[in-house]
């Protein structure tokens, strides 16, 4: 198992490796979002290829985390293509843009990074893989964490597109969506993204000590989606630009869906 994860290492690493030589040709870091979301499900399938006989658990894995991270790539990377640079990253490398070390910079701020956060995010499905060889079946804490994985597929699916739709509407511009699953969280797509590496770890976690260790991953992804870069930077800047999002947040919840207060 150690050298398949080295292996996926390497992988993750020319993954990004390849992402930076573009943005630095492009002079643009934001697909890095897209291919955070492509990196795990190239990391899910180079662990299942490295099988000699992928068990039905294995198989399984592999393929909710596939799935899960090519609906996100292609989400996140239409958008990026349709609205341009991220306004994040234009702050963040915008001086060393100025100062000629964008290059430096992109790899040392943004791809450097994301490319170890990436590795240690999906541990659930690289050690569930890995663990997973035949005949490794299907029990009850599988079938639990597909549920649960494919609850926040419909959240996220939905979520995403019902804000698309809000945006492409131009009476909306300013405006703040709180109808759909807008109206129960106001972040049906990061409630989405945790239940599915949630429902992949409990997969997982049925392969024994190799499976629990990977709780790193979903720990951490949450973590980062209510704590660090997705809920606190995204709501900063929203309360900033949208008068009514202040009461939006006095009304929501900020993460786990629930009926809005009156």
């Amino acid at each position: 198992m150690v050298e398949a994860l080295l292996i996926n290492a390497a992988v993750a690493a020319g993954t990004l490796l390849v992402g930076w030589l573009v943005a630095v040709r492009i002079r643009d870091v934001s697909f890095i979002d897209a291919i955070w979301g492509g990196g795990m499900a190239v990391l899910a399938v180079a662990s299942w290829l490295q099988l000699d006989e992928p068990g039905d658990r294995a198989s399984l894995i592999a393929a909710m985390a596939a799935v899960w991270g090519l609906r996100l790539f292609w989400h996140l990377y239409t958008r990026w293509r349709g609205h341009g640079e991220d306004v994040r990253y234009a702050r963040m490398l915008g001086k060393a843009k100025e100062q000629g070390r964008f290059a430096q910079a992109a790899l040392t701020k943004v791809f450097g990074p994301q490319a170890v956060l990436l590795y240690i995010t999906c541990l659930p499905a690289q050690l569930g893989v890995l663990s997973g060889e035949a005949p490794a079946a299907i029990a009850p804490l599988a079938l639990a964490g597909a549920a649960l994985w494919l609850l926040g597929m419909v959240f996220e699916s939905v979520g995403d597109a019902q804000l698309k739709a809000f945006r492409a509407n131009p009476a909306n511009k300013g405006k703040v969506l709180d109808t759909g699953l807008w109206r129960y969280t106001r972040h049906p797509n990061y409630f989405g993204d945790a239940c599915t590496w949630w429902g992949i770890w409990l997969v997982a976690a049925e392969t024994g000590p190799a499976g629990w260790v990977s709780i790193i991953g979903p720990i951490f992804l949450t973590f980062t989606l209510t704590k660090w870069s997705g809920k606190p930077l995204l709501e900063r800047s929203l309360k900033k630009n949208r008068p009514d999002y202040a009461a939006y947040i006095e009304r929501t919840s900020g993460f786990f869906p629930w009926p809005p207060k009156k």
